[in-house]
């Protein structure tokens, strides 16, 4: 049965793979809000056909997407869009650990207060499911397998903003009844993702260019990378799953992986699609906030949600450099 979406950051990389996702499986009606401040029109003009309105032309029909222009910090918006809606997809944040180090007051102006507008909403507007997208860096250093037990101990403003996010969705869980789920993303990759700045995208996008990669401290630095069709998974089975009310899941491929690692398995991936023989990087400076080692057990959502990775970086990384290489021809 088609549900109405309200989809924050609709235009980002992980809200167009969401979209993609929905409209192949029927007839939900999509309304996207997004400040385009990353994510453009043509952006969501690539994977759909939208129509632009303002909030008072808003419509609900089968397999249509619209877009509002709009801040998930503007409170009165946000009460709005929550009208008619059954499930909140709240993306739109001000994303990574670099950004936040740097002006760590936006970083709580739309990780927390962003948030905590659309829980308001969803609380007004009695929105059955609310996905809260939120990251591993609550949990901070610490040894891992993270999991979803640990004391959250965050490094960064980032991670502390995401912290604040989840503990809002419990709150309103408990007190209200606001059916949240918080899904704890690892470093997703794949196609639509020219515009993100994680590791990935950026030394695919050097590499391509015959750029020399820069590598922040040793390189003995690891992370859990994970494919967007996995993650896309996880957040429809999240919005969709009955008796997951108030939870929280480490979504990542469940695998440790260094950041020299990653280069290797870029190499191949590179060689293969005749993009570049040898790679070069080098060493700079560790950045603040950064953690040393991050890897997700992700147990609880095979048990609740009947999900799990399926991808892995021998298999994602050639698909998203041919996706990668299709759009610069």
């Amino acid at each position: 049965m088609g549900m109405n979406w309200l989809i924050t950051g609709g235009c980002g990389f992980l809200g167009r793979s969401l979209i993609k996702k929905l409209l192949n499986e029927g007839d939900h009606s999509i309304t996207v809000v997004d400040n385009l401040s990353v994510g453009s029109r043509k952006d969501l003009e690539g994977v759909c056909d939208y129509q632009e309105v303002t909030i008072d032309k808003r419509i609900y029909s089968p397999g249509l997407v619209q877009l509002v222009v709009g801040d998930i910090t503007d409170a009165d918006l946000a009460l709005d869009l929550c009208e008619h809606t059954d499930i909140i997809v709240h993306l739109a944040a001000n994303t990574g650990v670099g950004p936040s180090v740097e002006n760590p007051r936006v970083d709580c102006l739309y990780n927390v207060i962003g948030t905590f507008n659309y829980l308001e909403g969803a609380r007004e507007k009695g929105v059955k499911r609310f996905v809260f997208a939120s990251s591993g860096a609550p949990a901070g250093e610490c040894d891992p397998p993270i999991h979803e037990e640990l004391p959250p101990h965050p490094v960064s403003p980032y991670g502390a903003s995401k912290l604040a996010g989840e503990g809002y969705c419990s709150a309103y869980y408990r007190t209200f009844g606001v059916e949240t789920v918080a899904l704890r993303f690892s470093n997703v990759y794949g196609p639509l993702s020219s515009k993100k700045d994680s590791v990935v995208a950026k030394f695919i996008k050097k590499i391509m260019n015959k750029e020399v990669l820069e590598v922040y401290g040793d390189g003995c630095q690891t992370r859990d990378f994970i494919y967007i069709d996995d993650l896309i998974r996880a957040i429809v089975l999240a919005a969709t799953q009955p008796e997951v009310g108030g939870e929280t899941f480490q979504i990542a491929a469940a695998a440790e992986t260094t950041i020299l690692e990653l280069i290797e398995q870029l190499t191949d991936a590179a060689a293969q699609a005749n993009v570049a023989e040898n790679i070069s990087y080098f060493c700079s400076e560790p950045r603040l906030g950064d953690v040393k080692r991050n890897f997700s057990d992700t147990s609880k959502a095979k048990k609740m949600l009947g999900w799990q990775a399926e991808t892995d970086l021998a298999s994602g990384l050639p698909k998203t450099i041919e996706w990668f290489l299709k759009q610069k021809a």
